[in-house]
C-alpha cells in the first residue's frame, strides 16, 4: 500500500509539472503576442495606416489622453490619419505585460517627439496603460490611458 501511495504521488507530481509547464508556456506566448501588438500600434502611430489602426483597435476603444480628452476608435484613427497628431519618434521603457485569460494590461513610459500642426515640435514623457483583449485570435486595444509624469 505504501508503494502504491509513493507511485501515485510521483505520478501526480509529474502530471502537475507538465500541466504547469504548459500553462507557463501559453502565458509566455500570450505575453509575446501582446508585446507584438503593442509594437505594431506604436509603428502605426509613427506611420499612420488606417487599415492597421482599425485592425489593432477594438470597436469599443476608449483612448484617453493625458489632457483628459477621450477618443473613440474612429476619432483615434482619424486624429492620426489626418495629421492632427504627429509622432516623429516614440520610445518606450519599463514595459510590463500581465495577461489573464483573454485580457492583458501593458504599462510603460512613453517618451516621444511630436510635431502637431499649430503647436510645433515638442518632447513628451507620459505614463501609459493599455488594455488589450483577445478577439478572433488577435489582440485588440480596448483601452488606453496616458498620464503626465
Amino acid at each position: 500500500m505504501m508503494l502504491y501511495n509513493r507511485v501515485s504521488l510521483v505520478m501526480l507530481t509529474i502530471i502537475m509539472t507538465a500541466v504547469l509547464s504548459e500553462a507557463g508556456a501559453q502565458e509566455k506566448s500570450a505575453s509575446q503576442a501582446v508585446e507584438t501588438a503593442t509594437k505594431a500600434l506604436i509603428d502605426a502611430m509613427l506611420k499612420p495606416n488606417a487599415q492597421v489602426l482599425n485592425k489593432l483597435a477594438s470597436d469599443k476603444l476608449s483612448y484617453g489622453h493625458s489632457s483628459g480628452t477621450i477618443e473613440t476608435k474612429e476619432q483615434f484613427v482619424q486624429t492620426l490619419i489626418s495629421g492632427a497628431s504627429v509622432f516623429e519618434e516614440i520610445q518606450t521603457t519599463g514595459q510590463t505585460v500581465d495577461v489573464q485569460d483573454n485580457t492583458a494590461i501593458v504599462r510603460h513610459t512613453l517618451s516621444a517627439k511630436t510635431n502637431d500642426p499649430g503647436k510645433g515640435p515638442a518632447s513628451i514623457r507620459l505614463g501609459i496603460m493599455l488594455t488589450w483583449v483577445k478577439s478572433n485570435d488577435s489582440w485588440q486595444l480596448l483601452g488606453r490611458q496616458a498620464f503626465k509624469l
